[in-house]
């Protein structure tokens, strides 16, 4: 080297044993000269590779450009200057060594390939490179220690000598500072680029090198969502390589070469096999080819190897991020080893200090870089599997073949899109760890074996021993959640009956009953809830004293093996930070292990699902066929699955163009079938089919699109307002369009749940009409419709005159009345086509056709006959009047009442209009009569009757805190907090202990007391677990006794309020708040909140050390903690928001999914497979629009807080160099190995925070609904009624008014009536008159507005809601059961005897069901009395008024919904058993009260008539004209 240079290559006096430390020349002009060349040279192949496959279109020649290449072209000049003056000195005979001629060449060789590789990136639409900035910083780098050196020396010698080279180094040096300036700003974006439509791109595209790397371009958003709220407008669009279309389109083309591979393969094992099956001329070939196939096992194609070529290359990009990072973590332990090394040498120079803490915090930067970028890679590539996945399934479902569709639900295939899809995501990012772990715990245990011999084997051991403990518990943990989960599941069961029957509960006075259920079953699941509390707890404890534990048994057994064995500081705390290190990976290997092994499960789901059969699209010809026929069939024989013997067998037929023709045969024989047969979506065994020209299909099954009437209608096809008007007036939709709240606008909820069986179907059809295709397939459209608007169809649509008479229409029907008009039958017989012909032509034949007509003629003329009867379709439409009052965004009816009105209104329109001769005018006047008194009236549209719920956005006050704080109580509240300063006391005081005991003096090569050290280390940090323990387990026993407290004060609340409330909010708000945000304070905020405090606690400890260390340190903590709470608010707005954005954005995917599985056959029929694909690819694409920037705000945090945390480091290593000599080693040692752990916990603490704002807003909401206004209180004090009241049974109303809620108007206007104990009073009037009103006042569920009622001369407005409401009976219009026991069902407080029960069972005639039963009494009813006809629940309802039988007895007419047979067994029992008291019965047939003492006629909310029903009819008033309607005057 000397030779080469001419001069010494290293001294260790020039360079390191002095206090003004310098490079020798020779190593200035060798090493530091060619790093950066080096390293161009080496990263360049990689590079130029990269380029090669990236090309985003070039870069327009711009100033900066021009710029960079100029002062590159003038440094290869400066070089080269450089080498043509060692030339020059060569010819004056000064011969200069080599490495001036080599050096040179090298530079200026490597300068020009920087100059032309800005050029070609430039070509390459690169706009900001990061291996020239690199190199560009490595140049400086590499040149600053040589210009110290030179101005050093000239100083020194006071001359300056070489004065050429002297001059050509100073331009060299300021023209890399500028190019290294200049590389640093990033170029225009590339020109010829795909156009960017995109009103709001994704600065990560167009952002510069160090933006990237800091994730600078985030900020942006952060600043945005910390300012208001962010919205879904406020998102960036996907870049171009996360859109579904490009990766599923990459994955689906990986797995079709996967599988292609695989086919081939077994079509060469064929191919060789078949030449020797022709030898055996006995056996047949099919036998042989078994054979052969069992030999060898062809392999599947597998899924995973697809998934391995899509995203393989871009996650190892983070597997070697990951690499480095590992790497690094270990050069912290080391640096801090020489530290203490440092600090112990007094002589050392000062400079050795400062290096090191340059060295170490430039250490922690490049790690905390490295680490995030490679988190970056693994969770993007996480996203992008996931979306690959669910594009994948989605496209595979709508191919897949029926037979296939059947070996899985619906539900079981969402399942692989929602929750494995899922999983590949969470695996991923921690994927790396399978490999790592094991390379990290090595690495570790080498260099503590180093440190300390093998007394770590003591350490690892214990960590090791932790392992199982920590499993077992988890195994348990998931074992309590499971039965946890059970008890949540039947709470909600049961809150959502008692939410549904509220008001028979408040009727009947039963809540003290229900709500001791709720609390029964509350119990036992807090008590589990306590079970995993301990066990958390304890997990807890092994998780915090792991470390401890590990680091003391080390330390005990290398100290007491050997008394040579001196525990100094430096072996002391670098063992501790590399423990620390150990921690983690030894925690995730056996998490990774298991998330692999529930991946790999989904996978193999996965896989299974994406090799079914998918339906062969040749099956159907669409070539032309015999001139003048649509669809022909030859010979062909259909199955559902190749495996399933035939469903059609030799079908022939041939259909002309334009003709109409219907299929008909008994239930099962095949017609849907052989739709489906010509739809393409059965197997076809043999024959040929053909279809010519578009096809339109009306399924059985309506299936209708969670969408707007208009867009289910239009299905994709462009608009055109005259075809569509048309096709509404000929499926008879223009009547429900008036009906519907918003018109053809109105959005229908999924499978079309606020349409009525008919509507649904007429949609379906105009659907069909509207595509106007060539063929129309239709599988009886008019079962599901009334007898009317059949015809009304069949004459508008179908028919020889409807809309489509020039179509070719094929109709599978069941009705009779249409088949002479028909051109063309063809009759199914078990799969056959028996007969075929005209009507008139099958008639003659006399054969099944024939048979069939007179089967079902028979039931056509009963239905004729019965007019007068309410049809179901006219039930169903009041249904559907409904949905007015349908809050659609929650997506369900406001409560039954609201829909037994209507069916009262329309009971009263039937009865009015008499026997109306055409059905459709009923029809109409329901449309037309606006009700006067429907409970939840039709407010203006602005006005919604149900309020949207609100969210909350913004910060969390601190007074939801200070109402949980309250919940836990005060005192437990402090005495966590008070016991975690208390634990990290004893964690300071172990550590301190252990600096302490490493600076004891040596004597004679041993220290002292050693017993004594070891004794008092175990006892604090011990101390510490224990306290870690009682802490937990406080905390969590104060978070259940939070979640008591509030969860008893939200039912108590809820069964005290007004049933108004009820009527104006949704099940479905309330059952929110009983199960997610009650799920959230019992199990997420006590976790959560040990998190937090944990993570603070441990900050504000390492603080407090580094300050106790170093004093000087207390002047850098104010800006850093500015900086950290900036970050941290800023953080906090935004990922909350985007967070709450995810979940919204999330079920649409899976809605939207399961629709389309639904739908499938429909959307293969009208070729819409493609558009429904793309709306499934845009609602995945605007899941992850907010997803990404999700993931994008932890790496910007990550970052961000780390670089605090490597401040912390930096100065408590600068200020322990600083004040040296007033500080031991051992403090030296605790203040840095503090401060290296921090990073991780100021990262969590913000986490931490954010979760707990996100979830503490459940306090909140509960906290709302427990103090919504309430009712009367049940019992008053010293106001109760005499125990036999009321005894007579008189009722009297004094100038009464009442109004549904403030600010309606009055129902009832000063009513005044008297009624005598006994009598027996029909209350009769039109909808909406009050009827109903009345007996809710006398119950008080609607309190006066003025005057009062009297029972027996007691006011009932003064005595407790619960001892007015135990004396009264009412057999509700609906009967409601709840699910349990039928005895609990009738006695739910069990105040009567069996014998009681069983007589009142007896005198409701059930006596006979329920002896029948082998429970008896104890029969369970399931949820709503499912397992109970509507007649049995009626009797239910007449068993409990007997049982009860008090004086007076309210009787709620039911309507449509009850048989003639059941009403005539309870009038007949009221009659008999109810005589002595007063009956006040609201009626619906006048026939019922024609024979009772007095009738009282409402007319809007006042007394229109009052007296005996013969003297009204004489009066010729309005109960006259009430009567005659019903034919009885």
């Amino acid at each position: 080297m000397e030779a080469f240079c001419g001069s010494r290559f290293w001294d260790s006096n020039l360079t390191i044993h002095t206090d003004n430390p310098d490079l020798t020349p020779c190593f200035q002009n060798t090493i530091l000269a060619w790093i950066p060349s080096i390293y161009l040279w080496s990263a360049l192949p990689f590079y130029l590779l990269y380029l090669k496959h990236n090309k985003r279109g070039y870069i327009v020649l711009s100033m900066l450009s021009r710029f960079k290449t100029l002062f590159g072209v003038l440094l290869w000049c400066v070089s080269w200057a450089d080498l043509f003056y060692s030339f020059h000195e060569l010819l004056q005979n000064r011969t200069p060594p080599p490495v001036y001629f080599v050096t040179p060449l090298v530079v200026g060789i490597t300068m020009l390939l920087a100059t032309l590789l800005i050029q070609y990136e430039r070509l390459r639409g690169i706009q900001s490179s990061g291996v020239l900035i690199i190199f560009w910083f490595l140049s400086v780098f590499c040149a600053v220690g040589p210009l110290r050196s030179k101005i050093m020396t000239t100083t020194a010698q006071g001359h300056v000598n070489e004065r050429f080279r002297f001059t050509t180094f100073y331009i060299y040096f300021a023209l890399i500072i500028i190019e290294l300036i200049l590389s640093c700003f990033k170029e225009k974006p590339p020109f010829f680029s795909p156009v960017n439509i995109d009103a709001n791109p994704c600065p990560e595209l167009n952002s510069g090198f160090l933006s990237r790397l800091t994730f600078w371009w985030f900020t942006s958003m952060a600043i945005h969502g910390y300012k208001r709220p962010l919205e879904e407008k406020d998102l960036w669009s996907l870049n171009e390589d996360d859109t579904s279309k490009t990766i599923v389109q990459q994955l689906s083309k990986e797995w079709d070469r996967e599988k292609a591979e695989c086919k081939q393969k077994e079509d060469v094992s064929y191919m060789r096999k078949s030449t020797h099956v022709q030898n055996h001329a006995g056996g047949s070939p099919e036998e042989a080819e078994v054979l052969i196939r069992d030999k060898k096992h062809n392999r599947k194609p597998s899924f995973l190897k697809a998934l391995l070529r899509t995203f393989g290359p871009y996650f190892l990009i983070g597997s070697f991020f990951k690499l480095i990072q590992d790497l690094l973590s270990f050069v912290n332990p080391q640096l801090l080893s020489v530290l203490i090394g440092f600090i112990k040498n007094k002589d050392a120079p000062a400079w050795w200090g400062f290096l090191i803490a340059a060295l170490m915090f430039i250490c922690a930067v490049l790690q905390t870089l490295v680490l995030h970028q490679h988190f970056q890679y693994c969770i993007v590539t996480g996203m992008r599997l996931r979306t690959g996945i669910t594009g994948v399934i989605y496209r595979k479902s709508l191919v897949i073949t029926n037979s296939a569709k059947r070996s899985s639900t619906v539900g079981e295939i969402v399942n692989l899109m929602s929750v494995d899809a899922q999983r590949f995501m969470d695996l991923m990012t921690f994927l790396n760890m399978l490999w790592s772990a094991p390379l990290q715990i090595f690495l570790a245990l080498y260099f503590l074996w180093q440190t300390l011999g093998p007394s770590v084997l003591a350490g690892v051991a214990v960590m090791v021993l932790l392992i199982p403990f920590n499993s077992a518990i988890a195994i348990k943990t998931r074992a309590f959640q499971v039965e946890q989960m059970r008890y949540k599941d039947s709470r909600i069961k049961l809150m959502n009956e008692i939410l549904g029957g509220i008001k028979v509960l408040k009727l009947y006075a039963w809540e003290p009953s229900f709500s001791e259920k709720v609390l029964e079953i509350r119990k036992n699941e807090l008590k589990v809830l306590k079970k995993s509390a301990y066990l958390n707890s304890l997990s807890t404890f092994a998780w915090i004293s792991a470390p401890f534990l590990v680091a003391l048994t080390t330390f005990a057994v290398y100290v007491s093996v050997d008394e040579k064995n001196i525990l100094d500081a430096e072996k002391a705390f670098v063992s501790l930070s590399l423990f620390n290190i150990l921690k983690f990976p030894l925690n995730m290997l056996p998490q990774v292990i298991s998330n692999i092994a529930q991946t790999s499960v989904s996978l193999k789901r996965i896989q299974h699902f994406l090799s079914h059969d998918e339906l062969n699209p040749n099956c159907v010809e669409k070539k032309v066929i015999a001139p003048g026929n649509a669809i022909s069939v030859r010979n062909a024989t259909f199955s559902w699955g190749k495996e399933l013997k035939p469903t059609l067998k030799d079908i022939n037929m041939l259909i002309p163009s334009g003709s109409l023709v219907a299929i008909v045969g008994h239930v099962g024989c095949g017609k849907s079938s052989l739709v489906s047969a010509l739809l393409g979506e059965m197997e076809k065994l043999e024959g040929e089919v053909a279809v010519k020209g578009s096809v339109a299909y009306v399924p059985q099954q309506a299936w209708i699109q969670n969408a707007t009437l208009k867009d289910n209608i239009l299905f994709g096809q462009a608009p055109n307002e005259e075809k569509y008007q048309d096709a509404l007036e000929a499926c008879a939709l223009k009547t429900d369009l008036e009906v519907l709240p918003g018109g053809d606008q109105t959005e229908i909820g999924e499978k079309g749940i606020n349409l009525s069986g008919g509507q649904r179907q007429r949609v379906s059809l105009a659907r069909a009409v509207y595509s106007s295709s060539d063929i129309f397939l239709l599988d009886d459209p008019l079962s599901a419709v009334d007898s009317h608007v059949a015809k009304h169809i069949f004459d508008k649509v179908i028919g020889p005159d409807g809309v489509l008479k020039r179509k070719t229409r094929i109709l599978v029907t069941h009705s009779i009345s249409f088949l002479p008009q028909v051109d063309h039958i063809f009759v199914l017989v078990d799969g056959k086509i028996s007969e075929m012909g005209s009507y008139q032509e099958l008639l003659k034949q006399n054969k099944a056709f024939a048979e069939f007509l007179r089967n079902y003629a028979l039931d056509e003329d009963i239905e004729e006959d019965e007019p007068t009867m309410l049809e179901e379709e006219e039930v169903l439409l009041a249904e559907d009047t409904l949905s007015i009052h349908t809050d659609l965004a929650d997506n369900e009816p406001v409560t039954n009442e609201v829909r037994k009105q209507f069916l009262r209104q329309l009971s009263v329109v039937s009865s009015e209009g008499g026997e109306c001769p055409n059905k459709m005018s009923t029809k109409r006047r329901v449309c037309e009569k606006k009700p006067a008194e429907p409970p939840l009236p039709r407010k203006s549209a602005n006005e919604k009757l149900i309020q949207a719920e609100t969210t909350e956005t913004g910060t969390v006050k601190l007074a939801v805190f200070w109402q949980y704080m309250k919940a836990i109580s005060p005192v437990i509240s402090l005495a966590i907090c008070f016991l975690y300063c208390c634990q990290n006391a004893a964690a300071i005081g172990a550590n301190v202990w252990l600096s302490d005991w490493t600076n004891e003096p040596v004597v004679n090569g041993t220290q002292q007391n050693t017993a004594m050290r070891i004794g008092v280390y175990a006892a604090l940090g011990l101390l510490q677990g224990l306290i870690v323990l009682i802490c937990s387990f406080t905390l969590a026993m104060g978070g259940i006794k939070a979640a008591r407290t509030l969860h008893a004060a939200l039912l108590e609340n809820k069964f005290h309020t007004p049933q108004s409330f009820y009527d104006t909010t949704p099940t479905g708000r309330i059952i929110n708040r009983f199960s997610k945000d009650i799920y959230i304070i019992d199990e997420v905020i006590p976790p959560t909140i040990l998190m937090f405090l944990g993570t603070f606690f441990t900050s504000l400890s390492t603080m407090i050390v580094i300050i106790a260390s170093t004093p000087l340190f207390a002047v850098v903590i104010v800006p850093l903690a500015i900086l950290y709470f900036f970050v941290q608010r800023f953080y906090v707005a935004t990922s909350r928001q985007l967070k709450r954005l995810e979940s919204v954005s999330r079920s649409p995917i899976y809605s939207h999914f399961s629709e389309t599985v639904s739908g499938a056959s429909v959307i293969r029929a009208y070729r819409r497979v493609k558009a429904f694909v793309d709306i499934s690819d845009l609602k995945v694409d605007e899941n992850q629009k907010s997803y990404y920037p999700g993931i994008v705000s932890n790496r910007w945090l990550g970052i961000r807080v780390e670089f605090v945390g490597n401040c912390i480091v930096l100065f408590a290593a600068l200020f322990a160099v600083i004040g040296r000599n007033s500080l031991n080693a051992g403090l030296v040692g605790l203040s840095v190995s503090y401060a290296l752990q921090v990073t991780l916990s100021l990262n969590w603490m913000v986490r931490m925070t954010s979760e707990l704002e996100t979830n503490i807003v459940a306090v909140e909401r509960i906290k709302e609904y427990s103090e919504t206004e309430t009712e009367a209180p049940w019992i008053i004090e010293g106001k109760s009624p005499p125990e036999n009241w009321p005894s007579k049974g008189d009722l009297e109303f004094v100038n009464y008014s009442v109004r549904y809620r403030k600010g309606l108007d009055l129902v009832l206007k000063d009513l005044n009536l008297q009624v005598h104990g006994g009598e027996k009073i029909g209350i009769v009037g039109r909808t909406g008159a009050g009827k109903s009103s009345m007996t809710l006042c006398l119950f008080r569920i609607l309190e006066a507005v003025k005057g009062e009622i009297k029972i027996d001369g007691v006011k009932i407005s003064e005595i407790g809601l619960h001892d007015l409401r135990s004396r009264l009976t009412i057999i509700p219009q609906d009967p409601v059961l709840f699910s349990g026991t039928l005895r609990m069902n009738l006695d739910p407080f069990n105040k009567y005897s069996d014998e009681e029960i069983w007589k009142a069972l007896e005198l409701s005639h059930l006596k006979r069901f329920v002896s029948s039963q082998p429970s008896m009494l104890d029969y369970e009813c399931s949820e709503g009395g499912e397992n109970l006809s509507v007649g049995q629940r009626q009797l239910v309802c007449l068993a409990r008024a007997l049982l009860r039988k008090t004086r007076i007895l309210i009787l709620d007419e039911a309507t449509a919904a009850i048989d003639l047979e059941t009403d005539d067994l309870i009038q007949m029992t009221i009659r008999t058993q109810f005589v002595d008291c007063t009956v006040l019965t609201i009626a619906h047939r006048l026939n019922t009260i024609m024979d009772y003492t007095r009738v009282l006629v409402l007319d809007n909310g006042t007394i229109a008539e009052f007296d005996k029903p013969a003297n009204l009819i004489a009066a010729k008033g309005i109960f006259y004209s009430m009567a005659k309607d019903a034919g009885l005057a």
